[in-house]
């Protein structure tokens, strides 16, 4: 095909999906009757990656019954994980911006149209996200909001802000606003994390191509106007599930602390993250000394702590596995 006769237009909703038959009408509902977006041209595209229930046929259903003005599209990607299942919305978007929007996330009436706005509005902002809150099946348990971020809840507050990308302060990749400018410029064609495929269900896919964004100078924003809810099932608050997540989410935080590090600072990051993590889990240790059993939160903040002190280990483990499975062959 001719990419140069390939008409552009103002924005793409991304849904990469799995198995996601039974969630995906309800979101596709939600942004057929969106607000204020006459004058938009926009589509929407699903990327289903990989799924062995009817997903395609729920597409179809949609794209006959659809009377809106813009597009509904489907794509394959038999790449298992979530980083191309994006990467594949992002080489088939013909939208100035993507948003990327999970299957299980509900948008607001006006979510396009604040997304798209506020996009205009700052022309330096390479990813921007909103408001995202927890839309619980069942409650969650006590002193939750201080592991909420863990889930991709975010609610914080209704002033704009710049997110704080050198600590790694940065919105989740669920109804995540990106410009496609920005991510073609920015971030590699293979990068490290490719979603939570494994048992140790390692994160940092949505963290990663970020700091790129945010290595190459764009700016990555908060914008309070945008509300999204985000749909938690009961199995996702249960104690096996929060401490496999906290792990995850641990053991990749020293390969991320390196995209935007120079070689000197290397050390310093080894250093900090072993000797900073390891304090953290001595003074949780001395405070909930005897609670441990009955506290989960406490108990998923002190595997988060123990497994980002052990993300070194996993990073060098990473790298061997890449060398033993794409050996370097020198010529005679």
């Amino acid at each position: 095909m001719n990419t140069s006769t390939i008409k552009k237009i103002d924005f793409t909703v991304a849904i990469p999906t799995y198995n996601g038959a039974e969630r995906l009408p309800k979101v596709l509902e939600l942004l057929l009757n969106q607000k204020e977006i006459e004058n938009l041209s926009w589509e929407i595209i699903i990327i289903d990656n990989n799924s062995s229930d009817n997903t395609n046929e729920v597409i179809q259903y949609y794209q006959k019954t659809c009377t809106q003005k813009f597009l509904l599209r489907y794509f394959l990607e038999k790449k298992q994980g979530i980083t191309f299942a994006r990467m594949r919305a992002i080489s088939e978007a013909r939208g100035e911006f993507i948003a990327f929007v999970d299957d299980d996330n509900l948008p607001a009436p006006d979510w396009v149209f604040q997304s798209y706005t506020f996009g205009k509005n700052h022309p330096q902002a390479g990813a921007w996200s909103g408001q995202i809150h927890g839309d619980f099946e069942v409650s969650p348990p006590e002193d939750f909001t201080r592991i909420q971020a863990f889930l991709a809840i975010r609610e914080h507050g209704s002033q704009e802000y710049q997110f704080d990308a050198d600590n790694l302060r940065l919105p989740p990749g669920a109804a995540l606003v990106v410009r496609k400018q920005a991510w073609c410029d920015s971030v590699p064609k293979e990068l490290v994390f490719n979603g939570r495929l494994s048992k140790l269900m390692v994160g940092g896919d949505d963290t990663e191509a970020l700091l790129y964004i945010h290595k190459a100078g764009w700016e990555i924003w908060y914008n309070p106007a945008m509300h999204i809810a985000h749909q938690i099932p009961h199995w996702r608050l249960e104690r096996d599930y929060l401490l496999v997540l906290a792990r995850g989410c641990g053991l990749c935080i020293f390969q991320l602390r390196l995209i935007n590090a120079k070689n000197w600072q290397k050390p310093i990051i080894l250093v900090k993250t072993i000797l900073g993590n390891l304090h953290r889990i001595l003074q949780h240790i001395i405070k909930y000394r005897g609670k441990f059993k009955s506290n989960l939160i406490a108990i998923f903040e002190i595997s988060f702590y123990f497994a980002s002190m052990m993300s070194p280990f996993y990073s060098l483990r990473w790298k061997l596995d890449r060398i033993l499975k794409n050996p370097i062959v020198e010529n005679d």
